[in-house]
């Protein structure tokens, strides 16, 4: 698990920049709902607040940022909704793709393609290949996904090899499991933000949580930016973390 941080030093007063921030992005529908439009508005402005999320992670040093775009639980929402947020998915990746790769963005997606439309598995695969020798930040997008759903194909790969001779059980253990996950490369999130007030994972990264600091914040997705996100990693720069030990701050 990363403990690494790295300090702004563009800053008069420097922040503890957490590696891996990931976010759940909450609150698109009740953004709406107060201002009394359409639930698909809410969800654009959602976008727009993505944009300036990952524009400002790269700014101050973040290193890897998850975002947690479609959760598998999502499907149960009405058809329309799921077409609108599909289809933001689609203008996204058309409109932002090449700024994206020319700011240095190296675009990972992490989750289930069973049920997504073949051209939209093809645009995923897309951004992911174009971006990948980017060095900059990487984008992780959470689509399509739950982390219980994750941990269970873990298992299922382990219980195949153990099935065909091909691993002894004795030798599973923790660091084994999470080298199954969906992207066992990437560092565990330092920080796991969540926007509109709620205050649980929500299905998301719980095997990679497992020591992340979490911030929740009242604010809804459409109206988050880049003080708010400053303000949710001053807030884990304030925290002290044991690990189980003795206490350590964040920047140490």
């Amino acid at each position: 698990m990363s403990k690494a941080a790295a300090t702004a030093t563009d800053r008069s007063d420097p922040l503890t920049i957490p590696t891996h921030v990931a976010i759940i992005m909450d609150g698109n529908g009740r953004w709406a709902a107060a201002r009394g439009l359409p639930r698909a508005e809410g969800h654009r402005r959602g976008v727009e607040a993505l944009r300036r999320v990952v524009r400002a992670a790269n700014e101050i040093g973040i290193q890897y940022l998850t975002i947690f775009s479609f959760s598998s639980e999502n499907w149960t929402r009405p058809a329309t909704e799921i077409g609108d947020l599909f289809g933001l998915l689609r203008r996204f990746i058309r409109n932002d793709l090449a700024s994206l790769h020319r700011d240095g963005v190296c675009v990972r997606v992490i989750g289930e393609r069973e049920g997504l439309d073949r051209d939209l598995c093809a645009m995923l695969d897309e951004a992911q290949e174009l971006t990948r020798n980017n060095t900059k930040l990487n984008l992780v997008v959470a689509f399509n996904y739950g982390s219980r759903q994750e941990i269970a194909n873990a298992a299922q790969r382990l219980a195949r090899e153990v099935a065909e001779g091909k691993r002894d059980p004795a030798t599973i253990d923790v660091e084994t499991l999470g080298r199954y996950l969906d992207a066992p490369d990437i560092p565990d999130p330092d920080l796991i933000i969540r926007t509109s007030g709620e205050q649980r994972l929500s299905n998301f990264l719980m095997w990679q949580a497992a020591y992340s600091e979490l911030v929740f914040v009242p604010i809804h997705w459409p109206d988050f930016d880049k003080a708010a996100l400053e303000g949710a990693i001053a807030e884990y720069a304030r925290r002290e973390r044991r690990f189980g030990g003795l206490a350590a701050k964040t920047g140490s």
